[in-house]
């Protein structure tokens, strides 16, 4: 780890320190989903608050890959904290009785990630915690996120790193090699992945996103273009409600 991203996490340990402790919080409740971003975030709560002040909930569906369970397991163990797996399916299923209920893996990804935020607050408004949320610069730029559901959180320390950053820190935070050398998901259907769902890679995206902010968020070229429209078509995620009056 060279001194520059030292000094980084340095800075973000103490914004998670000093979050917990201004709000009088007993601790930190995260969802830890086996995948690289909860997996740094875990790891800083931990360095910020120590372990025993962090509790991980992991929260499958039927779809969920079963290693992606073990590697949450693995990382709780190896972080020292609490960790209880929660499945959500029965709450899907509770669902499936409103009237008029559709399914699409749309409907049921969103659906899926926002009990997955009620579950984690449930356990936060219980045991007096504040929940850390897990997402980073580029996908919050992207709109890659459900309202309301995974870009929910009282603490976001991830949201200034690009994708290409949470992997450069998990690394450095030694997180299992397991971990970081999986394909980015959000295991919201059987066989999804982030980049084939996103279109492009993380590697173009991030790239993109670095020229479209040194240019003052005006394209040059048909991928920077591609990422520009994502970006002004999820402005709205990124705004909170304002008065008409």
């Amino acid at each position: 780890m060279n001194d520059d991203r030292g000094c980084a996490l340095g800075r973000i340990e103490q914004m998670i320190r000093y979050t917990v402790w201004s709000s009088g919080a007993s601790g930190i409740v995260i969802g830890i989903s086996g995948g690289v971003d909860s997996a740094v975030a875990a790891t800083m709560c931990c360095r910020a608050v120590s372990p025993e002040n962090v509790l991980g909930l992991t929260l499958p569906s039927a779809i969920t890959d079963p290693a992606d369970i073990e590697d949450a397991t693995t990382l709780s163990k190896q972080l020292g904290i609490r960790h209880e797996i929660i499945p959500i399916e029965p709450v899907l299923k509770a669902y499936e009785a409103i009237p008029g209920y559709e399914d699409s893996p749309y409907l049921r990804g969103n659906l899926m990630a926002r009990i997955r935020m009620t579950l984690l607050y449930y356990y936060a408004n219980r045991e007096g915690r504040l929940v850390c949320g897990t997402s980073n610069r580029t996908e919050y730029l992207l709109g890659y996120t459900t309202k309301f559901g995974d870009n929910a959180a009282d603490l976001q320390p991830l949201l200034h790193l690009y994708k290409k950053d949470v992997f450069e820190t998990a690394r450095d935070l030694n997180i299992p090699d397991a971990i970081i050398r999986k394909a980015p998901s959000a295991g919201l259907w059987h066989g999804q992945k982030d980049e084939d769902e996103l279109g492009l890679s993380y590697a173009e995206i991030d790239s993109a996103l670095a020229a479209l902010e040194a240019q003052d968020w005006k394209s040059k070229t048909p991928v920077e273009e591609t990422v520009l429209g994502m970006i002004k078509k999820s402005e709205h995620k990124r705004k909170t409600p304002s008065l008409l009056f």
